[in-house]
């Protein structure tokens, strides 16, 4: 990531030996990342796929999980004023954004809010656009509800992935309704600048398109980067701007299952809201009232810049390792998210081939393709584990690459 220092002064900042070197068996958890497959767990392969840490949770939210448990009762459980009061501090510190609690809607994840948004404010054959190569659900969100999937891929444009505007204009006709943005960007790292989302709002403004902005990664930046809320940034165009957050991904509590939609203007939400109660969730997950709280309130920041520092050291370990090892695999600047996007083109074309020959080596990544047009041929890679283990993967991926070229 930019403006990152070695990995050898980022040990000496940080300390060999911290929290998040120790390797922690997860087998027995029915961890999707570990034991997904038969041969991930009779095998020795070290897993870089699905967007898990392989981190325990800040220890303010193990501590605040054990005392809800310890009272036994697990009862139906609404939200009280203090979770709503510690999203909208978080918000406030992290983005300067003031996030009123009736904006607020909860939902068990960002990819229930994304089916539920696709519902609420399309109908069966509009078109709804999407920026691939992006995370796949986004996908299966169109499909799943039989709206159209409209492609405007990113282009590489000086070394770095962006929004193709021009050809977006073209997209549009009088039934495209509403586009999906990731943001920052899953698959390929990108952080967008103000003046990139400004374009694009103001090009959505003049078609009259909703936007649903995915920010799931949103506190997951590089240290010298800063993430914009699409909704700040154009607050005047409120009435057609869905944010998708949760504290999931940046604390590692995935399988608690909380996010936070937000939404400022009362019609869309109301139309959300329809969506969610036709679904039939009304109440949240007792142990995700209690976690989320203490993440954004309660300690979870200073966890959270040990963990950034940790996660960036990650990244110079991979692109100093590949500079050495295998140069000519280009690894794209990582400016959110903590997963690295490799060009693997110049071993295999197909990804799928390259993904098989990986795992015969002992280390799995999603192939590109998963993630739409443009992907074909690239991996995405998950640095968020343990730095030996990183660097143990980082070997059999040399190897694997050297058993091409030989």
């Amino acid at each position: 990531m930019g403006g990152m220092k070695s990995s050898g002064s980022n040990r000496k900042r940080t300390g060999l030996s911290c929290e998040f070197d120790e390797v922690i068996d997860r087998s027995g958890t029915h961890s999707l990342k570990w034991e997904f497959r038969r041969a991930c767990r009779e095998q020795d392969i070290i897993p870089l796929w699905v967007a898990d840490m392989d981190f325990r949770a800040p220890e303010v939210v193990r501590k605040a999980v054990q005392e809800r448990a310890a009272h036994g009762i697990f009862g139906y459980t609404d939200l009280p004023g203090s979770y709503y009061t510690a999203v909208s501090s978080w918000m406030q510190r992290r983005f300067q954004w003031e996030v009123r609690k009736k904006w607020m809607v909860f939902t068990p994840g960002v990819v229930p809010a994304l089916n539920f948004a696709v519902q609420a404010f399309t109908r069966p054959g509009d078109r709804v656009i999407v920026q691939p190569p992006v995370y796949y659900p986004f996908f299966l969100a169109l499909e799943n509800n039989g709206r159209k999937l409209v492609h405007n891929p990113l282009k590489i444009r000086r070394g770095r992935w962006a929004m193709d505007i021009n050809q977006l204009r073209t997209q549009i006709d009088d039934r495209t309704r509403l586009l999906l943005l990731c943001s920052p960007h899953n698959p390929v790292g990108r952080v967008w600048t103000p003046e990139e989302l400004q374009e694009l709002a103001d090009v959505c403004r003049e078609h009259d398109l909703i936007i649903v902005s995915d920010e799931i990664h949103a506190d997951l930046v590089s240290p010298d980067l800063i993430h914009t809320p699409l909704a700040k940034l154009v607050p005047e165009q409120a009435g057609r701007i869905v944010t998708c957050t949760s504290p999931n991904k940046t604390f590692n509590i995935a399988g608690l299952q909380a996010a936070n939609t937000i939404i400022p203007d009362k019609d869309l939400r109301r139309k959300f809201q329809e969506a969610v109660h036709r679904a039939g969730i009304e109440l949240a997950n007792a142990f995700a009232v209690v976690a989320v709280t203490a993440a954004y309130s309660d300690g979870g920041e200073d966890w959270l810049k040990r963990l950034l520092d940790y996660l960036w050291g990650n990244f110079v370990l991979v692109k100093e390792f590949a500079a050495e090892r295998f140069p000519d695999v280009t690894i794209f600047p990582l400016e959110g998210t903590y997963l690295a996007w490799l060009d693997g083109r110049v071993f295999l074309r197909d990804d799928l081939k390259l993904k098989d020959l990986l795992l015969r080596h002992g280390v799995w990544f999603d192939e590109g393709s998963k993630f739409g047009p443009g992907g074909k041929g690239f991996l995405r890679m998950n640095i968020a584990c343990p730095r030996t283990q990183l660097h143990e993967a980082l070997e059999r991926m040399a190897a694997a690459f050297s058993s091409i070229s030989k």
